[in-house]
């Protein structure tokens, strides 16, 4: 898909690889707000790798009011087995906190769903802090309902390469 627009002065449009700067001091701006600084551990060369060379591990969409970037959105396809079919899930949404209230969010929610469909995707998903209340609100009001049955588990650090070193029983 191409870049939209809002209003005149209003744009998405996806990230090339000379954004990496930029994605880079969102993504910090984002985990500040999320009081999660000390968890990003991404660089630009990380980021360069990938999601802009080889086989790329997500996509970015950059809002921009006029020439100043004002958010982003960085998702991905995952695989629902139950539906049959890849979904988008949403990694960070994010618009800088003196342009929220604008619209701007939402029209990338409703551009991230017409690319759900026209990638014929059956699920649009994605995670938000418990404590974010203006985030929680806001999905509501895009119709997004909470999955109060399932619990997030994560593997990192030391317990993902212990795993990893586990023999396997052919081994």
């Amino acid at each position: 898909m191409t870049a939209i627009g809002m209003r005149a002065e209003f744009s998405i449009r996806e990230a090339t690889e000379a954004d990496v700067p930029l994605i880079l001091q969102l993504i910090r701006e984002l985990a500040a707000y999320e009081r999660l600084a000390h968890e990003v551990t991404a660089t630009e060369d990380l980021l360069r790798r990938n999601l802009f060379t080889g086989r790329t591990s997500g996509e970015v969409l950059l809002a921009y009011e006029a020439a100043e970037a004002v958010g982003y959105a960085l998702f991905f396809h995952n695989f629902s087995t139950f539906v049959g079919k890849p979904g988008i899930y949403l990694e960070d949404l994010y618009i800088r906190p003196e342009y929220r209230g604008r619209g701007y969010g939402k029209t990338l929610m409703v551009y991230l769903a017409r690319l759900a469909r026209l990638r014929d995707c059956g699920r649009f998903e994605w995670w938000v802090l418990d404590w974010n209340t203006p985030s929680l609100e806001f999905y509501r009001s895009l119709g997004a309902i909470p999955m109060s049955d399932w619990t997030v588990q994560r593997l990192t650090g030391e317990a993902l390469d212990a795993l990893a070193a586990q023999r396997l029983p052919n081994e």
